[in-house]
């Protein structure tokens, strides 16, 4: 008997391995009665239409029974960190980019620049014999100036220190020099590959970036446990480099790039874990080779989740009879978009001609397939959903009926395209880059943004993820940043550094319109009424350094001393 055969006899008996089910399916006459009389049919037929549908029978769509009960959710969502939203923004990209992470990127950046440096034949002239040993304080600095780059945008990294009045931005000249930023990112490097042996790596093609993956999703798995609802969906990160396993996938915003399947939550789009695809050598759990790809996929993803009564949802990529058999045996609920191709999938489905808002579905246990005409056919497939159609109102005023299912779908899945679209608006990766673990490094700081703004939104913080990147980068240049010093000229200090420096209140002085003029103060006005309006307070102090107006008391202090106000 193969394995696929086991697992629907696994399902036959479903009711019985749990008795809470049991009891809400024998709670449901209509329901049970309807399975009953469809195992009686069954036995009349011929083992070859036996093994055609799979046991599934068709329900009456006038008279649909009950919906399969959930599994009972023994998970408990939450964030297992203690996080004070007063330290400011920085604390949520610590939690995974820590001193651990920082270590490995330090260490073989300058391990792999002291072996290039040496094993090369360079020009007297060389900018390679520059290169000084970098440490966690300037790696950092060197990550908010990439992440900036992703807000503020420019054809070339080089105009970021260009000196041409018209497009000039001072910043990145006084934070670090265009040629140490070069000689980072030439010899940033994470991993040792004088110790790579392809035969004993568990990822050979992702060697470069091993312990970067490895750290980021283990990571994002032990931060959070997710809510009940859950997606997984691939996205595609932009590469039109040479790698014979990049990918072209039409539909997406990039097109052409390196894809990675995601497992997220579908409510905030938090990354629980990600597999990187790298064709047909791609790192699966062993416990499932013989499943076909897409379900490696899944189960590798949802690996830690089994077992607590989690609702899945996909594409019709995932989605399978033989995928809702195996997550059933898990305990684990799956709905989504079918292929009607697919293994186990009546052929009666298949072929059944459906009118406008018409709507057919068979069921076998708890997998229920569900076929409704819209402007084309939709398929899906659900273990926790009958056939039952609800009311909407269309843009025309109009009350239309559409399947459950399927506004439960359109609603919960779209957590990973949530996260493309943030992502897309303030990228770190660069459109130019011949290097593809570069790429994907910085592609991985982007999610783990992502999710560190994630996590400051279920603190209740406020900001915008656009703000959140900015403040980001404020406090990285605020805790790491140092006096970029030149010969035979002063270094000038970044700014702002208002947490880190002394500050004195100074009166604004006379001008040549006002003799007592006044400024709006800082902390008064990011604050809101009850109205939900700024609130608006002028004062006559102002601090000479940063350059802001701040009442005498108790602004100036709290401006000085507090991340967040």
């Amino acid at each position: 008997m193969s394995d696929n055969e086991q697992l629907i006899t696994d399902d036959n008996s479903y009711s019985g391995s749990d008795s809470e089910s049991e009891s809400s399916l024998n709670d449901s006459g209509s329901y049970e009665s309807s399975f009953s009389d469809c195992s009686s049919d069954e036995e009349t037929e011929s083992s070859d239409d036996l093994t055609q549908v799979r046991n599934f029978c068709e329900l009456d769509i006038t008279n649909p029974p009950s919906p399969p009960p959930r599994f009972p959710f023994t998970a408990n969502p939450a964030v297992h960190l203690n996080i004070d939203l007063s330290n400011g923004t920085l604390q949520f990209l610590d939690i995974f980019f820590d001193d651990n992470l920082l270590e490995i990127i330090v260490s073989e950046t300058n391990k792999y620049a002291d072996r290039t440096i040496r094993n090369s034949n360079l020009r007297r002239k060389s900018r390679a014999k520059k290169w000084e040993p970098t440490t966690k304080n300037e790696i950092q600095v060197f990550l908010a100036l990439n992440i900036l780059q992703g807000i503020v945008k420019k054809p070339d990294v080089e105009q970021y220190w260009s000196k041409r009045h018209s497009t000039s931005t001072p910043f990145f000249t006084k934070i670090m020099s265009y040629r140490r930023f070069h000689l980072i990112h030439r010899y940033l490097h994470f991993s040792d590959d004088t110790k790579f042996d392809a035969k004993t790596h568990e990822c050979p093609k992702l060697q470069k970036l091993w312990p970067i993956i490895k750290h980021l999703n283990t990571r994002y798995r032990e931060t959070i446990t997710p809510e009940r609802d859950v997606t997984i969906d691939e996205s595609l990160m932009l590469y039109k480099g040479r790698l014979h396993w990049k990918q072209y996938i039409p539909l997406k915003r990039s097109r052409f790039g390196i894809k990675s399947f995601i497992l997220c939550e579908s409510k905030s789009g938090y990354v629980y874990q990600l597999i990187i695809y790298t064709g047909k050598n791609t790192l699966f759990d062993d416990n499932y080779q013989h499943l076909c790809k897409s379900s490696q996929v899944v189960m590798t993803l949802m690996q830690p989740l089994l077992n607590k009564g989690y609702c899945l949802t996909t594409d019709n990529y995932y989605t399978s009879p033989e995928l809702a058999d195996i997550l059933i045996n898990r305990r684990t609920d799956i709905y989504g978009t079918l292929k009607l191709t697919r293994k186990d999938v009546p052929k009666e489905l298949q072929k059944k001609k459906l009118k406008l808002g018409e709507i057919c579905a068979y069921q076998r246990g708890k997998v229920c397939l569900i076929k409704w005409m819209d402007k084309k056919a939709v398929s899906l497939l659900s273990t926790i959903h009958n056939p039952i159609m609800i009311e909407v109102p269309s843009y025309k005023n109009e009350v239309r009926k559409k399947p459950k299912v399927v506004m439960e779908y359109n609603n919960i899945m779209g957590g990973v395209d949530r996260m493309d679209q943030h992502l897309t608006n303030y990228p770190v990766t660069k459109k130019r880059g011949k290097k593809y673990y570069k790429k994907i490094f910085f592609h991985l700081l982007d999610v783990s943004l992502w999710n560190a703004f994630v996590l400051y939104q279920k603190h209740g913080g406020k900001y915008s993820h656009l703000n959140f990147r900015l403040d980001i980068i404020d406090r990285l240049i605020e805790r790491h940043g140092t006096v970029n010093e030149k010969k035979g000229r002063p270094g000038i200090l970044p700014n702002p550094l208002r947490l880190t420096e002394r500050h004195f209140l100074e009166v604004i002085g006379p001008s040549d319109k006002k003799l007592r003029p006044t400024r709006q103060c800082f902390v008064c006005c990011s604050k809101r009424n009850d109205f939900g309006k700024r609130v608006r307070k002028e004062t006559r102090y102002f601090c000479p350094d940063c350059d802001v107006g701040l009442c005498l008391s108790p602004c100036f202090k709290i401006y000085h001393t507090k991340a967040e106000f």
